[in-house]
């Protein structure tokens, strides 16, 4: 099943979040077969972080949350908030792709 991941950062973590990126970004790729898109939040300014949005494949809620629990941003306390909601992808993504 699809789960859709909201995830917010704390104010004032862009150099925490810059610090465990590469951490991040090897662990996501741990799963890359599963993952239907994933990618920073940002800002109105189209370059300044807040969170993170995922959206991947997993057997269930309970897989995803031992995922999450050993995902690097959630290791180091970068998440102020965090949402989980069950997904059905209906339309085929055309937009949003890097060039």
């Amino acid at each position: 099943m699809l789960f859709v991941l909201h995830l917010l950062d704390k104010p004032a973590s862009a150099d925490l979040r810059q610090r465990v990126r590469p951490e991040h970004k090897a662990y996501l790729a741990q799963v890359a077969d599963r993952i239907a898109f994933a990618g920073p939040l940002l800002h109105d300014d189209g370059d300044t972080m807040l969170g993170s949005l995922l959206v991947i494949d997993f057997a269930s809620r309970d897989a995803l949350q031992a995922w999450l629990a050993d995902e690097p941003f959630t290791r180091t306390g970068l998440y102020a908030a965090v949402e989980i909601h069950a997904f059905v992808n209906l339309w085929p993504q055309r937009a949003g792709f890097p060039p």
